[in-house]
């Protein structure tokens, strides 16, 4: 049919179900963005691109559908590159929309112009550069298709000249993609690794979230009598209630879950990449068991043995993969001595989650004003909405929230994932809530990290999103200032903060706001914030006490040889 470039974008947006879209206006699409309206699709205009972009993630990872972002040439598309770096630590399946200077125009140190293609070749799955306008629905499909089959960004660069034009063209029909388990050869193997295994731990990654697998995975480690562990983050992959559930290892995670999978002589990685960070030494336990076998279930064949060798790799779908591989267990010729030490496993996992539990109560009883970060953590824990979706910055009291954030329903975590950027949190709570309004959206915030994303207030209010803001208020950079307490003496540059209010900038902006400094009035405020139609920042006033050390791994004691640095350091 004869159609325009800017109607032939829009039909293919409309093709794959986009109904919402984040970014700023810009004059480089308008004439696509001006057929929104009657195309049922809404443009969320935001206060920062980086902030759109980290919008589309949130609405992705919990709505199990693209997420959208769009901005100006130049400036605007280079201010997605932190996000988009995000997302693709995340595998969400992000569509970054990148209009660029005209196609005449290449080359010639335009207004706003930048290679826009280079920018991004390391953080997307891929890369569509729009050559002619009789091929910006071809090019567009494909980008929404390749996103979601490869689980993860991708980036349709469109010079802004090729909005325009008329020409005959067709709108491609997206195709469900259908995931396989993995090779029947590793799956058997696996089965049968699993039916002799003296003490197997299953640990639950983001793939089980992604393939919508946590009641497969349930299924097969009740069969087993497994105990499970989460992957670093992903702390919504199993559901916390479950009596086989230990909690998430990495950083501030969970000992019990660390002093369990020590016992592993079979690790079952379901969907899980083993990334190096989310492994490392916790509260001084190197709790990765050495000589525990491994088998690796990922999506990605290029993710299987990268960090860590494996006895089986499974090229497969985490929820396909569990089902399979309980079907081969449950065989009736199948012989099963794991099922022997079943009560012994199980009594192991209530006793280590009993002293977890018994010390981090420990842990987070304190009192005073202002209040002790963990039991600030503790009290927003008992408070917490069943069905709530909590997005976690990076930072030290937002880290120490993995010791306390506990979900039964998946795609209810969203954290920055390896990437760990500031400034994460709060937009991506924003996104996850436009996707599923029906269901609380939170975000923790430290008080540095803060000042990245506190302007999308305004969005919130203008664009009726009932986000609720969670800013931890210590005045420093905590995470930070730890590293200056271990390695240097604490010669403190730069980790100082003196805030203003935040409750009352929410109020100025037109926001709820709301001071809190005393432990017993935060689960109340919690609630009121969360049960509210409005905006909420919620500004708890904590104490400066400091986690465990982040970035142990990455730090040495200074050496100065200089005789005038002498007394900074250690020769």
């Amino acid at each position: 049919m004869q159609i325009s470039a800017s109607e032939a974008f829009v039909e293919t947006l409309v093709a794959h179900g986009v109904t919402d879209v984040f970014g700023i206006v810009g004059s480089a699409y308008m004439d696509a963005l001006d057929l929104f309206p009657a195309a049922g699709i809404r443009l969320i205009s935001v206060a920062h691109e980086q902030n759109a972009a980290h919008m589309a993630d949130g609405y992705s990872r919990v709505s199990g559908r693209h997420g959208v972002c769009i901005g100006q040439n130049g400036p605007g598309i280079t201010n997605f590159v932190t996000a988009i770096a995000a997302a693709f630590w995340a595998h969400s399946p992000v569509v970054a929309i990148t209009p660029e200077t005209g196609s005449l125009g290449v080359g010639l140190g335009g207004f706003q112009e930048t290679d826009q293609l280079p920018i991004f070749s390391k953080i997307t799955r891929y890369q569509a550069h729009v050559s002619s306008p009789t091929r910006i629905a071809e090019l567009t499909h494909r980008a929404f298709n390749i996103a979601m089959l490869e689980r993860g960004p991708v980036q349709v660069n469109i010079p802004r000249d090729h909005f325009y034009g008329e020409f005959d063209t067709e709108i491609p029909v997206p195709a469900p993609i259908e995931r396989s388990a993995g090779g029947a050869k590793s799956l058997a193997a696996a089965a049968e690794l699993l039916a002799n295994a003296k003490f197997p731990v299953v640990m639950a990654g983001g793939g089980v979230v992604m393939a919508g697998g946590q009641a497969e995975a349930v299924a097969l480690a009740e069969h087993l009598s497994a105990p499970v562990i989460a992957s670093y983050l992903h702390n919504d992959a199993f559901p916390a209630s479950h009596p086989l559930f230990c909690g998430p290892i990495g950083y501030m995670g969970s000992k019990a879950a660390m002093r369990i999978v020590q016992k592993a002589d079979v690790v079952l990685a379901l969907g899980s990449r083993l990334g190096p960070f989310g492994t490392l030494p916790q509260y001084d336990i190197d709790y990765w068991p050495k000589d525990a076998k491994i088998i690796q279930v990922d999506s990605d064949p290029r993710m299987l043995g990268l960090v860590r060798p494996f006895e089986i790799g499974i090229h497969g779908d985490a929820r396909a993969a569990a089902d399979e591989i309980l079907r081969l267990l449950q065989a009736p010729d199948r012989k099963c001595p794991v099922l022997d030490g079943a009560d012994a496993r199980r009594n192991e996992i209530a006793e280590q989650k009993r002293e977890w539990e018994t010390e981090l109560d420990g842990l987070s009883s304190g009192t005073g004003t202002p209040m002790p970060p963990r039991r600030a953590l503790r009290e927003l824990e008992k408070a917490m909405p069943a069905n709530a979706m909590v997005a976690t910055d990076i930072g030290n009291v937002c880290s120490t929230s993995n010791s306390y954030l506990r979900f039964d329903q998946p795609n209810s975590f969203l954290a920055a994932m390896s990437f760990g950027n500031c400034g994460y949190a709060f937009p991506t709570a924003m996104g996850a809530k436009v996707a599923l309004p029906d269901r609380p959206a939170v975000a923790y915030i430290g008080d540095g990290a803060w000042g990245m994303s506190l302007a999308e207030v305004m969005t919130c209010v203008r664009e009726r999103i009932p986000t609720t803001a969670v800013v931890f208020n210590n005045g420093q950079w905590g995470a930070e200032k730890r590293n200056q307490i271990d390695f240097y003496d604490n010669r403190f540059l730069g980790t100082e903060l003196e805030n203003p209010s935040f409750a009352e900038i929410a109020r100025s902006m037109g926001a709820q706001g709301h001071r809190v400094d005393q432990p017993d009035q935060l689960g109340d405020a919690l609630r009121e914030a969360t049960a509210s139609d409005q905006p909420t920042v919620l500004e708890v006033m904590v104490n400066r006490e400091l986690g465990e050390p982040f970035r142990r791994d990455a730090l040495k004691k200074p050496v100065r040889l200089l005789e005038k640095y002498s007394d900074y350091g250690t020769s």
